[in-house]
């Protein structure tokens, strides 16, 4: 996904752009669904498989915010407090809706931010959009995350529910069919705006600095000669820098997310009122409890969410875009 230059550029940003609309028209390779489609499978399994496999951090994580004054013995001390308190499976929980959730996340996601910044290309033609290219990814990576949120919203509040509530339910449908009863449509969605405040800047600073971090990479290697392990490994590397970045912007949100989520409000209590009392309740260091499990995770997954998805957009041939970096 990285945005690499031209493989010979020209020297001049218009011929350069006449030869990756060339390219891009080549018929061998993928344009519209077929493309785009692709795209989306590939974030959908990259987010997914990330996500799930570290569930038991997102667990840890949780617990910690919840319940800062019970689980305050960081990372590893809080992994063996959940462990003595309610058994190794504990760490599992909520991992149904993890993988459901990032699922459909990630193809929104990863396929609309492709889909976007061909569009952005497309409006405002290829030189405008390369000489304005961190406009673009943030742009892009917005409006993805926005249609992303609100495929995630209702997993993402059962996942919080069964976490914070161990007892709630038993499992992804068990949990989501007792909001659904019990709060209606609106339970699923009352942490949208904190889900929106989370996840928004989370992808704009992970896709931009991604991009980024890439673009000086490949500054000094020709993406086009380097072997499937090495472009893999910049990607991890990338990845690992943007998942750092996200997970700072982000972290106040993340935690307004996890306590609005753990009950509902009281009776005619909006979201705006109950998301002002929780920000008062937490203050600036509160918001960042958690933080260090949060890095780990985050930058963990994200690493491997683009070196997964590159992998894959190789296998399937998802290739055609045309890319704007310098």
């Amino acid at each position: 996904m990285a945005s690499a230059a031209p493989a010979s550029s020209t020297g001049s940003t218009k011929l350069d752009a006449l030869k990756q609309t060339a390219a891009a028209q080549d018929p061998r390779k993928l344009s519209g669904v077929a493309l785009y489609s692709r795209f989306a499978f590939a974030g959908a399994v990259c987010c997914s498989v990330t996500h799930g496999g570290l569930t038991p951090v997102d667990v840890v994580k949780t617990r910690i915010q919840l319940d800062p004054v019970t689980y305050n013995r960081g990372l590893i001390g809080g992994f063996r407090q959940v462990i003595a308190k309610e058994g190794a499976g504990a760490l599992l929980t909520g991992v149904g809706p993890t993988f459901a959730g990032y699922f459909l996340q990630g193809a929104f996601k990863f396929g609309g931010y492709e889909f976007f910044k061909q569009q952005c290309i497309n409006q405002f033609g290829y030189e405008a959009a390369s000489n304005n290219r961190t406009a673009v990814y943030l742009a892009s990576a917005a409006a993805a995350e926005f249609f992303a949120d609100i495929a995630l919203c209702p997993l993402e509040a059962t996942r919080i529910r069964l976490v914070s509530e161990p007892t709630f339910a038993n499992g992804l449908l068990g949990g989501f069919s007792k909001i659904a009863k019990t709060e209606g449509f609106a339970g699923f969605y009352s942490g949208f705006g904190p889900i929106l405040f989370k996840q928004v800047p989370y992808t704009m600073a992970k896709f931009v600095v991604y991009e980024k971090a890439a673009e000086v990479a490949f500054s000094y290697m020709d993406k086009n000669t380097m072997s499937s392990g090495m472009q893999t490994t910049v990607n991890l590397g990338c990845g690992l820098i943007a998942g750092f970045a996200a997970a700072l912007v982000s972290q106040p949100a993340d935690t307004m997310l996890s306590k609005i989520n753990k009950t509902k409000g009281l009776p005619g209590e909006g979201t705006t009122s109950r998301l002002i009392k929780i920000a008062k309740e937490l203050g600036l260091r509160g918001s960042y409890t958690g933080i260090g499990a949060r890095l780990f995770m985050v930058g963990t997954l994200t690493a491997g969410q683009f070196a997964i998805y590159g992998d894959i957009k190789k296998a399937i041939g998802a290739t055609g875009g045309v890319e704007i970096a310098k």
